[in-house]
């Protein structure tokens, strides 16, 4: 299995949102205050293609899981 390292940089770029750093806090920040019963693939915010990507990186245990949690961390 391919456990190449991803960054947070990476996975915005991934699902289609740009990738600066000024960008990935300011969407943090518009968007942190996820319920903790509620899986990050589930917020409002993301569309059904994101949401989907999320979801399986993380049900896959693929090589994203761990910046996807990471992300999941900082949006809580």
């Amino acid at each position: 299995m391919d456990r190449s390292s991803h960054t947070l940089a990476c996975l915005f770029s991934q699902l289609g949102l740009n990738n600066s750093e000024q960008q990935i806090a300011q969407f943090i920040e518009q968007h942190k205050g996820i319920a903790d019963d509620i899986a990050l693939y589930e917020a409002e915010f993301w569309n059904q293609a994101q949401a989907s990507f999320l979801q399986e990186a993380l049900a896959e245990d693929s090589d994203w899981a761990e910046v996807v949690d990471g992300l999941s961390a900082r949006l809580r």
